[in-house]
């Protein structure tokens, strides 16, 4: 198999997603959706989609199950991602996001993924091991399945360190605090899962900054902590960055995150430094956000908006 060039995108719990779109929802009562879309996603799926949308070649792994997991398999195959999964007995879980146009608002509804045996993990590692050779860079996205061995990441990132390669852990405590030993390349952490892992609130931008150093001291090589709809900031070891995102009126800013993680990789892997990436990073995930389906972006859109991303030295 040919992995020269490919990115490969690790995530235990990818789900099958369903997004239902409301006139208005009404809490108690019973709704009527206007419209029903489905597709593949999941933080890791949501990345390797976006990173095939903005003209790499990623390639998905993790877990799947049941008639639900050979569907996902299928989507993805019709969109020319490749992808090798461990196959379990557990059904792959699946998410539905409720979309209020009246009041313009998301809600998601999330199904925990089921428990998967201590095999299956070891069968995933063996995957990540052989599809490293030749990769351009690893991205380990998203929890890990209940009783999921916490230094999995850990592991994965063992692997990647072997071969040299761009490494991105996007997760949250156990498995960023494991991961954190292995000296990540990046690591993308939102503001309430910063705080959970420095174990403190972080009032303020200057807390967070604190939060970061923190971070970097710990073995992250760069660290990016994301907000929502506030400012990002980047830190490389040197110069943090403050990345404010292009005004734009969401759609659905359900796998805003994770484009924002594909095209960092995207662009990090071209040489930018990390202000630079984080600007194209912002610029994709507003462009998520303008579309129904989590992971989905228009190149043109990210072309477009990331002139209106402002980057500047903190």
């Amino acid at each position: 198999m040919n992995t020269i060039g490919m990115i490969l995108c690790i995530g235990p719990t990818p789900a099958v997603q369903w997004v239902m779109i409301f006139r208005r929802v009404e809490l108690d009562a019973v709704n009527r959706a206007r419209t029903t879309l489905d597709g593949a996603a999941g933080k890791s799926v949501n990345v390797a989609k976006v990173l095939k949308a903005l003209g790499e070649q990623p390639l998905a792994t993790g877990f799947l199950g049941g008639d639900r997991g050979e569907w996902l398999r299928a989507i993805l195959e019709s969109r020319g991602i490749e992808s090798e999964f461990v196959m379990v007995p557990a059904r792959t879980r699946q998410c539905i996001t409720l979309i209020d146009e009246t009041q313009a608002m998301q809600t998601e509804l999330v199904e925990e993924s089921p428990p998967v045996a201590g095999a299956d993990y070891d069968a995933l590692e063996a995957i990540v091991r052989q599809r490293s050779h030749g990769a351009r860079a690893v991205i380990m996205s998203g929890t890990l399945t209940p009783g999921g061995p916490a230094d999995f990441y850990f592991r994965c990132l063992g692997i990647a360190n072997a071969t040299g390669i761009l490494s991105v852990v996007d997760a949250q405590g156990a498995p960023l605090i494991e991961a954190l030993k292995a000296g990540p390349g990046v690591v993308k952490p939102n503001r309430l899962e910063l705080a959970a892992t420095v174990r403190r609130e972080l009032a303020d931008e200057q807390a967070v900054i604190s939060g970061m150093r923190e971070l970097r001291e710990r073995g992250a090589q760069r660290v990016i902590v994301t907000a929502g709809k506030q400012p990002a900031l980047a830190f490389d070891g040197r110069v943090f960055w403050r990345i404010t995102a292009p005004k734009i009126v969401p759609v659905n800013p359900i796998g805003s995150g994770d484009s924002f993680t594909a095209a960092l990789v995207w662009r990090l892997l071209r040489g930018d430094e990390l202000g630079e990436a984080c600007c194209w990073a912002s610029a994709a995930g507003a462009a998520n956000a303008l579309t129904t389906l989590a992971g989905e972006v228009n190149g043109e859109d990210v072309q477009r908006l990331v002139k209106e991303v402002v980057v500047e030295k903190v």
